[in-house]
């Protein structure tokens, strides 16, 4: 072992007994002092506040004297239905490698934290296996308290607990990084971690865990969704009607028209419906009957007769990302968000809405503390100077993405 081997291993030695100090008194504080909500009771820059806010969660629904994870004997069928079995299956011979490499043990869990797939050396699976760090272990904050996997999905962000930050005693003798993982709607699908004993802890690590997580959600937006029953209209970066699973041929003008019914639940006039497609333009009545008459049939009769509104349930894309926006839901929203709304048109209606939606799910963007919103919004907004420093301050300095945001800053700046 070389001087900073030597160095990292007493720094690691210290901090470890300084928590298990900080540990010792809050495991032992009487309930007044340490299980009420708020601050916490002992303020120190030695012991993390989410660390801390955990804590005080997990201490009332968990002993810390605790040995061993609760679990399912059989999680065959729940790993068999994962959305993640696909991706990690793929990635198993990396994973192992990765794990047996830096003496680490992989696992990944579903979204309720239950271990389904775990990897690494053997004799440190047979140490996790005696905790139940195994596949049907339940690893939730109201079951395990403050670990890298509960944190993480509570949390909904990367994060690492080392030895004494873990609320169980048992589990002083580990470190772990972990990262939870989204669907390609942006709820949490599950937490990849990476853990070894407390003597191996490596900043480095979490970037690992970062890097592979990216890896699974990218799988995992790359699978082709089952075909949808009725009639779909998508109109965000590019245009198209599906109905039943298959593409309707529609000329752009109809799809311009179909987009601002599905926009308007309330429905127009024709004349309402005229100004909005045409502006001022000397355009015949006759034109758009027609066009919305094409339309009735395209979709099954879903049009109003008298006064023009959809009647029928039409999915659209657009009408997803206005109430997402509405709801305030930023990640669902930024999911959405495959680009400006009918990009080429310059029909007067849609470059409304098109301004409407652009603008919203920016400065949901711009308000979130999130970086993954930042960073995805970015890559569909690759001019956005804004957007792309927002993301630079959320991320942190060892991200293996601050490098593409960078580049996007860059070419953004000299365009």
């Amino acid at each position: 072992m070389g001087f900073p081997e030597v160095a990292q291993f007493r720094t690691l030695t210290q901090q470890r007994a300084e928590l298990e100090k900080e540990w010792e008194r809050w495991a032992t504080a009487p309930d007044t002092a340490a299980r009420k909500p708020g601050p916490p009771p002992l303020r120190t820059t030695l012991l993390r506040s989410d660390v801390a806010q955990s804590w005080q969660r997990s201490l009332h629904t968990v002993d810390p004297a605790r040995t061993v994870a609760p679990g399912f004997d059989d999680i065959a069928d729940r790993w068999s239905a994962s959305p993640l079995r696909a991706p990690i299956t793929e990635l198993a011979g990396e994973l192992r490698g990765i794990a047996a490499d830096s003496g680490y043990l992989a696992v990944v869990t579903d979204a309720e934290g239950t271990i389904m797939w775990s990897a690494g050396d053997r004799s440190l699976r047979r140490q996790a296996e005696q905790v139940n760090f195994a596949p049907g272990g339940c690893w939730d904050e109201s079951h395990m308290g403050t670990n890298g996997l509960s944190l993480a999905l509570h949390d909904d962000r990367p994060c690492s607990v080392f030895s004494a930050e873990h609320l169980i005693a048992a589990l002083h003798g580990w470190v772990c990084y972990s990262a939870p993982i989204h669907a390609p709607d942006g709820s949490q699908v599950g937490v990849l971690d990476l853990s070894s004993s407390w003597d191996r802890s490596h900043p480095l690590v979490l970037t690992s865990v970062r890097a592979l997580v990216t890896a699974v959600e990218t799988m995992l937006r790359a699978a082709e969704p089952a075909p949808r029953p009725g009639v779909r209209l998508e109109c965000l970066g590019a245009a198209r009607l599906v109905r039943d699973g298959r593409p309707v041929p529609l000329p752009p003008r109809q799809l311009e028209i179909l987009a601002l019914l599905a926009l308007e639940p309330d429905g127009f006039t024709p004349e309402q419906l005229h100004a909005a497609v045409y502006g001022d333009r000397a355009v015949s009545t006759s034109t758009l009957k027609a066009d919305v008459s094409h339309l009735r049939r395209a979709t099954g009769g879903e049009i109003a007769t008298r006064r023009w509104l959809l009647t029928g349930p039409v999915a659209c894309d657009a009408v997803d990302l206005l109430a997402a926006i509405a709801a305030g839901d930023t990640t669902s929203a930024v999911w959405l968000y495959r680009g400006p709304l009918l990009p080429g048109s310059d029909t007067p209606g849609v470059v409304r809405w098109r301004a409407y939606l652009d603008v919203g799910v920016r400065n949901a963007v711009l308000a979130s503390d999130r970086a993954e919103h930042a960073v995805a919004f970015g890559e569909r907004a690759p001019g956005d100077i804004a957007v792309h420093e927002h993301a630079l301050r959320l991320l942190p300095m060892d991200d293996v993405r601050r490098a593409v945001v960078a580049a996007r800053l860059h070419t953004a700046l000299h365009t």
